[in-house]
């Protein structure tokens, strides 16, 4: 990794505070362990340093795999299925519509191209940071290979090894791949058409909540299976804890807001509202029916009126704070916006460095050992003498004490302020403060000892 690093980074102290972070351990349950190897899991900087080490990874597969593993334009189209198209034309042509229905309907669980045609392949990648992957068009024994030559690269290149137990092949219509906590299989139902009657989803990538997901987001609220109150969150107000039931189930809500079965967390959401009801009815001393008369209403919404919790708090003189549970649609959203990149920061049109760079005289426009004159105060620009002299009429109208000007006008400048100025201090940075004589009279200070 430091060898990556110093290809493009040449300064000792970044590489060797970089070392440093490999070599400090980390804590885990309060126990601190050695870092062996790698990045701690979690690590603040383990994401981007992910995306530098493994950048050769992403060019070797986009210099080689992909140019291997992609060919043809499209499928060939399935014979079979044009055969039965051209009937069930022929038959409603000639007025016999049921015929040519019933040969519409076996058409239609049929593929339209050749699923296995050896002439198409298509190989996708995707990573992000450690994890990665791959959707491919294909047999398996090509999928195997793919396999074997990036378990060979990882090993070769940057002494790295496939994890066997999660580096798996699977078929994508009969099974799911786990990716980023989603189940990613591509669907295929002929029961879902669009107006005209036409098959709208088959072949297309689905994204999906797991079931064990939702399992494991239920046991919290569940002992023995049944429903149960949550006892340590009962010191805090009613309004804390239904803000915090609502955030947990809003977090997980809108991270699988891509899933095509976001209805599954329907049964989360549930078992988490009779776990809200108990535990503040636990907390008020009251039954688990008053808590839903205290506290139920019904809101209106963009879909509709809907049936949550609400908790006010008055304040004096401010809006009061409200707490909702159950505002959060199950609707799934295909709409997502890409990321914006960052935009790069812009300095200040009038900023010192870009001044600097211009190494232009701002007086005179020459190029000739541009120097920096400073000024102690505006205010003395003013005074009789050097208000009418072009560079003091130049600082005051850009309202700055500062000025870029060339060796013969910074020379001109401090010749015009020695003939001119009574004050002893030109206000340059190296012009020490000379010492005046004491007046007659004066009381000498003593220091104390």
């Amino acid at each position: 990794m430091l060898s990556i690093l110093g290809e493009k980074i040449h300064d000792g102290r970044f590489l060797r505070l970089m070392k440093g972070l490999f070599e400090a351990g980390y804590l885990e349950e309060w126990t601190y362990h050695a870092t062996l190897s790698g990045t701690p899991q979690g690590g603040v900087v383990s994401p981007i340093l992910s995306n530098i080490y493994l950048d050769a990874l992403d060019r070797f597969v986009e210099k080689t795999l992909l140019p291997a593993h992609n060919q043809g334009t499209q499928r060939k189209l399935n014979r079979q299925y044009a055969c039965l198209n051209k009937r069930a034309h022929r038959l409603a042509s000639q007025g016999r519509t049921e015929e040519a229905r019933v040969l519409r309907r076996q058409k239609q669980t049929m593929p339209t191209q050749v699923l296995n045609d050896p002439d198409y392949r298509r190989l996708r990648y995707l990573r992000y940071a450690d994890d990665f992957l791959l959707g491919f068009v294909g047999p398996r024994s090509e999928a195997e290979e793919i396999k074997r030559q990036l378990g060979e690269f990882l090993r070769s290149q940057l002494k790295l090894e496939l994890s066997e137990a999660k580096t798996l092949i699977t078929h994508g219509r009969s099974q799911a791949a786990r990716f980023l906590g989603y189940e990613v299989t591509v669907l295929h139902d002929n029961r879902q058409r669009d107006r005209r009657g036409r098959r709208t989803i088959n072949g297309q990538i689905g994204l999906k909540v797991p079931g064990d997901v939702v399992r494991a987001k239920c046991a919290p609220y569940l002992r023995n299976g049944r429903i149960v109150p949550r006892v340590e969150r009962i010191n805090g107000s009613v309004h804390d804890i239904v803000v915090r039931f609502q955030l947990e189930f809003r977090g997980l809500v809108e991270y699988y807001r891509l899933a095509v079965n976001l209805r599954l967390l329907s049964r989360l959401k549930w078992v988490m509202q009779e776990s809200l009801a108990k535990t503040l009815a636990a907390k008020l001393d009251i039954t688990v029916a008053k808590v839903y008369r205290r506290f139920g209403t019904v809101i209106q919404t963009p879909r509709g009126p809907r049936r949550v919790f609400r908790v006010s708090v008055e304040r004096q003189g401010k809006r009061p704070l409200v707490a909702l549970w159950g505002a959060v649609p199950l609707v799934r959203k295909t709409d997502v916006p890409l990321p914006v990149p960052y935009q790069p920061a812009r300095a200040h049109r009038a900023s010192l460095m870009l001044r600097l760079l211009a190494d232009t005289c701002e007086l005179c426009g020459s190029h000739d050992h541009v120097q920096l004159h400073l000024e102690h105060r505006l205010k003395d620009l003013q005074r009789e003498g050097v208000a009418g002299t072009s560079w003091a009429r130049a600082m005051v109208k850009r309202h700055r004490k500062s000025l870029m000007v060339c060796e013969s006008c910074h020379r001109e400048i401090h010749a015009h302020r020695l003939a001119h100025v009574t004050e002893w201090n030109t206000g340059e940075p190296d012009d020490r403060k000379r010492s005046r004589p004491v007046r007659r009279g004066a009381a000498a200070k003593v220091l104390p000892r």
